[in-house]
């Protein structure tokens, strides 16, 4: 893991900063000149047809590359992600429950040697950033005692990974359900519909001509294959020429993991990070460094292993599936390393072991649940 992590993220921040051809911080490039386009008034979702982002997200990127050339923009981001990865590596060591200095160093190890880790940081992708904020602003929110100045802070940090709602989105239902998040669910509804008015103001279309064409833009981009968008719920549909089906199914998905949530929203949090980690994966269009998701239901799988006094040999069984996920995301993965159809052969392998490990984490939700005194 190690060695994976320092040749792998030194070759991706070399990407970031110094690789100058097309694939050099290609998504980061991308972003830049779409909210500069944006505040200038352009029509981007008229001009762009990959476009893909609704109108609060340049509201959000603006101030770490809106008032910035590229090139120090690029510096900027690459200050930003060591802090966000620093911060992420702190989290997992402190939550995963490690006690050893051998289990503390796996910890740390397991957000740096994901695949998809250095894959978001040489293209510039904005996960690696939203991560840190979404476990910090969700523990935040899981404290008992919590008054007006903590639920500001968790809203606010909620509030920025909506900055890519495919990945926010399912994690609102925590925010809304955990007992106690009422106001921080307001702050953070509240909040997005203020990026999104001031977003918007910045454009000669209507809010809701602009929010209109964003999903249009969005549903037909989410169809298409190739470049790590693979295993999810659009590529599938679109695969099998379902293409209607597609944002009614996604909905309908979200939808019931927002029926579970509720259910199970007094069960442990990272039961909860795990199987909506898991979810959001597949629900919507993610290319493959996305995959950084999968580390929460990491972190979950580890606690469990941690918990000796499960019953019925969970503890074992967690153990076994993390050291499988571990090897499936462990750098520079298969994808784009493995010639066809080995790839492929990988990736569906990949997700035979996330399903297993999310009726895994549902099972054992379902078990601490039937375990709580009723309130």
């Amino acid at each position: 893991m190690a060695v994976a992590a320092t040749v792998w993220l030194g070759y991706e921040f070399w990407r970031l900063l110094w690789q100058t051809g097309h694939w050099g911080a290609i998504d980061l490039r991308i972003f830049h000149t779409w909210v500069n386009n944006w505040f200038a008034g352009v029509p981007l979702y008229g001009e762009v047809k990959s476009a893909m982002y609704p109108p609060a997200t340049y509201a959000i990127l603006w101030p770490l590359m809106g008032w910035l050339a590229f090139t120090p923009a690029r510096w900027l981001w690459a200050i930003t992600t060591v802090i966000a990865l620093g911060w992420l590596s702190y989290l997992v060591v402190r939550h995963s429950l490690a006690e050893s200095p051998s289990e503390r160093t796996a910890a740390l190890l397991m957000p740096l040697s994901m695949y998809a880790t250095g894959a978001a940081i040489g293209n510039g992708q904005l996960i690696v950033h939203i991560m840190p904020l979404l476990v910090a602003g969700l523990v935040l929110l899981n404290q008992q005692q919590r008054g007006w100045r903590l639920d500001l802070l968790a809203a606010a940090l909620v509030l920025v990974t909506f900055v890519k709602p495919s990945i926010a989105a399912p994690f609102f239902w925590i925010v809304l359900f955990v007992p106690g998040s009422l106001r921080p669910a307001s702050l953070v509804a509240l909040g997005y519909l203020g990026l999104t008015l001031f977003s918007g103001s910045f454009q000669d279309a209507s809010i809701i001509t602009l929010l209109r064409d964003w999903l249009g833009h969005s549903s037909a981009r989410a169809v298409i294959e190739g470049h790590g968008n693979v295993s999810n719920l659009s590529v599938w549909l679109g695969t099998l020429g379902l293409h209607e089906w597609i944002l009614p199914t996604s909905l309908l998905l979200l939808i019931a993991l927002g029926v579970w949530t509720y259910h199970h929203r007094r069960v442990d949090l990272w039961l909860l990070l795990g199987v909506t980690a898991y979810v959001a994966r597949f629900w919507t269009y993610h290319r493959w460094y996305d995959d950084l998701l999968i580390l929460l239901p990491m972190i979950a799988l580890f606690r469990l292993a941690k918990q000796r006094a499960t019953t019925e040999g969970a503890d074992v069984v967690a153990g076994i599936l993390l050291t499988i996920t571990m090897l499936v995301v462990l750098a520079p993965g298969g994808l784009f390393l493995f010639p066809p159809p080995w790839n492929m052969r990988y990736v569906a392998g990949q997700v035979i072991v996330w399903i297993i490990g999310l009726v895994f984490l549902l099972a054992q939700a379902w078990r601490k649940k039937g375990a709580l005194v009723p309130a």
